[in-house]
Formats: C-alpha cells, sequence, structure tokens
C-alpha cells in the first residue's frame, strides 16, 4: 500500500515501531490480538488496528502539499479536512480557512470565493451542486480532492445499482458530511433514501409492506430523500450501502433485515430476490473493519477500563466506544489534555453529546487503548505517556520506548 508524506508533528516513533513489527509478524492482518505493553505496575493493550488509514493520510499530504505549493493565494477548506481537532487546529495554523462547518452551515459567504483561490475537497467528499458551483466559479475540485477512494467506491457501488433500476437506501447520519456526499451523489443516478439505524429501517418496512400510509412517507423521513421520490414506486427494489464509517453489525442487520422482508412481501426464493433487492455486500472501507474487529479482539483481554481516542464529531471513533462501552468502563477522550493533573479525566458521551469530568482511578492499572481513524499516532503515544505519569511510572514508559525504537 502507498506510503504518505505526514509531517512530524502527526507522527511517533513508537507507535511506528510497534505497527511495523506487528505487520511484519502478520503480513495478512490475520492476528488481530493488541499488542501487550508492560509499564511498571500498568498493563496496557493496544488494539492491533488503530489510527490513521490511508484516506486520512492522503487527505493531509495533500493539504499541507496544496499550503506549500501557494504560498501567495487563499486556501480554503470546503470544511473540516477530517474529524480531529488537533490536525484541523494545523490547518487553520498554516493559514487555511474553512468555507463551512461540519453540518453544512456556511462560514464564508460563496461571493468570496474567487477563480485565483485554492479550494480542497475533504476526506468525506463533497456533493454535486458545490463541484459545480466551484467549477462556475472557475475552479477545478479536483487539483487539491482529498476524497477518499473508499468513500467514491461507494459512490460508485451506488451507481452501479442505480443503474440497474434499484433504489438506494443508504445507511448513514443523515447529517455527516460524507453521507450528504453519498446521498447528493448517488440521487444523480437512482431514487436515494437515507436511514439512519435499525429503527428507520423497521419503519421503512412497514411502509414497504403497507402497514402504514404510503402518504406519512416524505413527514417520517423528511429531508432524507430525493427531490421527486415516490414511495409507491420507488420501495419495489432497493439495495443498501452505507456510510464508511459506520458499525459493520449494524450496517449488516439493516442490510439481512431488508433483504428479508423483500423476499416475505414478494415471495422470493434464491433465484428471483434479484428482482427486488441489489446484492451489495458490505461497503465499510478497510480501516473501519480492521479497527473495529481489533477492538473486539482487545475486549477479550481482561481490564479494568478502555480509553478510545479521536475527535468528538468522529463517527468512526463513536463506534469504537459504543462497542466498548456494553463491557467495560469506557472515557472517550480527544488528546492527552483530557488526563488532568488531579486525578481526573475529561471525557465526551457521544449519545448525549455532554462534555464530564470522572475521577481517574489510579489502582486500574489494566488498560485497552484505541484511537479513530483521524486520530495522529503522536496524540496516542502522548496519552500513553500521560497514563504513566499520573500512575508514576514516567521511567518505566522511557525504558519501553528504548525497548522498541
Amino acid at each position: 500500500m502507498k506510503s504518505f508524506d505526514v509531517p512530524l508533528q502527526f507522527r511517533s516513533a513508537l507507535m511506528s515501531a510497534i505497527k511495523n513489527k506487528r505487520k511484519q509478524a502478520d503480513k495478512l492482518k490475520k492476528d488481530v490480538s493488541p499488542t501487550s505493553l508492560a509499564i511498571g505496575s500498568l498493563s496496557i493493550s493496544l488494539a492491533r488496528h488503530f489510527g490513521f488509514c490511508y484516506g486520512v493520510e492522503n487527505a493531509i499530504e495533500i493539504a499541507f502539499k496544496a499550503v506549500d505549493e501557494n504560498p501567495t493565494k487563499r486556501i480554503y477548506l470546503l470544511s473540516e479536512m477530517i474529524h480531529n481537532p488537533g490536525v484541523n487546529a494545523d490547518l487553520l495554523q498554516s493559514g487555511v480557512q474553512f468555507i463551512m462547518d461540519t453540518k453544512g452551515k456556511q462560514l464564508i459567504p460563496w461571493d468570496q470565493i474567487q477563480a485565483a483561490d485554492i479550494v480542497i475537497i475533504p476526506a468525506f467528499g463533497t456533493t454535486v451542486e458545490i463541484e459545480q458551483l466551484l467549477k462556475e466559479k472557475g475552479i477545478e475540485p479536483t487539483r487539491y480532492e482529498t476524497t477518499c477512494p473508499f468513500v467514491e467506491k461507494v459512490w460508485n457501488r451506488a451507481e452501479k445499482i442505480g443503474q440497474d433500476g434499484y433504489t438506494i437506501i443508504v445507511h448513514g447520519k443523515p447529517q455527516h458530511e460524507e453521507t450528504r456526499a453519498t446521498f447528493s451523489h448517488s440521487k444523480e443516478h437512482a431514487p436515494t433514501l437515507v436511514i439512519n439505524d435499525m429503527s428507520e429501517a423497521i419503519t421503512l418496512s412497514a411502509f414497504i409492506n403497507g402497514e402504514k400510509d404510503l402518504s406519512l412517507f416524505f413527514e417520517t423521513f423528511k429531508g432524507q430523500y430525493n427531490e421527486g421520490f415516490d414511495p409507491h414506486k420507488d420501495l419495489q427494489r432497493i439495495g443498501v450501502v452505507n456510510q464508511t464509517t459506520m458499525l459493520a453489525s449494524d450496517t449488516q442487520a439493516i442490510a439481512e433485515y431488508l433483504k428479508q422482508i423483500m423476499i416475505a412481501h414478494y415471495q422470493l426464493n434464491e433465484s428471483t430476490i434479484a428482482n427486488h433487492f441489489a446484492d451489495t455486500r458490505d461497503t465499510l472501507c478497510y480501516a473501519t473493519n480492521d479497527n473495529q474487529s481489533a477492538v473486539q479482539a482487545m475486549l477479550e483481554t481482561p481490564a479494568d477500563m478502555a480509553i478510545i481516542i479521536g475527535g468528538y464529531n468522529s463517527s468512526n471513533t463513536s463506534h469504537l466506544v459504543e462497542l466498548c462501552e456494553t463491557k467495560i468502563p469506557t472515557y472517550y477522550i480527544k488528546d492527552e489534555l483530557c488526563l488532568l493533573d488531579h486525578l481526573q479525566i475529561a471525557h465526551y458521551n457521544f449519545h448525549t453529546k455532554e462534555q464530564l469530568q470522572s475521577k481517574f482511578d489510579t489502582t486500574s492499572k489494566r488498560i485497552l487503548i484505541s484511537a479513530g481513524a483521524s486520530c495522529p499516532d503522536a496524540v496516542v503515544e502522548r496519552v500513553i505517556a500521560r497514563i504513566c505519569l499520573l500512575h508514576q511510572e514516567e521511567v518505566a514508559f522511557e525504558a519501553l520506548k528504548a525497548s522498541w525504537i
């Protein structure tokens, strides 16, 4: 796989050494057990896969290349490059400005953007409408486009099944940048509907089965379907794709549930199922799959707590938290500064959107650690170093680093 020129401030010699050793010992990635780090009295289990993925490293390389190559020009990002506050802060410090926030709210009016400006497409991709707007302004959107290739793979899958006459059901968070982009590209080729979770899939099945009046469809899924969507005909043939960072088990469960609904409703068998349900398989990216599998394996290790590191608006990170919190006390933190001097930990409840503060129990010596796909390795190392400091194991941590590097 291609390697990228990631700025030094995001790298960690220790994390690179750990990842490289695991890769050399397991090139086919069959062993998803965590890496065990004995640090004095501490026992830290680090997930087999964590941190920057291919798409994120690609995006960061392109963004900083745009800065280096255009020292006299105004440089804009459509919205956050990735969902990591540290990376976005570094881009802002480099002079990059964000045109919109993560929810699509305009921060800089379009009439201020000119043909001579540089506009970077973020890793989530963007909508067909914004691509056209940029072209009309004389800006080529592909010049510094950082759209993740795995997101583009979903767009291609949606286009293919749309051309085959299916309606596209997108499993994703309706307000997430990636889902908005996927919805925009998908509706160019087929009727498209976004559903957030299994609850909405069950509601959708009631419309398919005729258990709910189709006149209620538009209010039920307001803002989640394309203009001209006709539930009378557009729910007869469907296929499921997803936002690439969703929980794998959720997407698989939703696709299988809707498949069984279509089988029962249209009395299908193996030879006729394709008449009403497209075989799309899973459209999660490899990193989402790898990170989730690694966390599930990590949870088999006896531990006192789990710490998951990443931006608080990061979908893939929140799903790692979701996997952990059903089995073990779990703290969702953005960086090492969340581990406070007075033995408190500042953490985030992504369900309620609350930032909380709890006691950091130093009698808890067995700790599981992972990080989202947009979290730099340098942050993971600093979190581990901070944990060691709070446990008074700084010397042991330096010895660990020396043994790996």
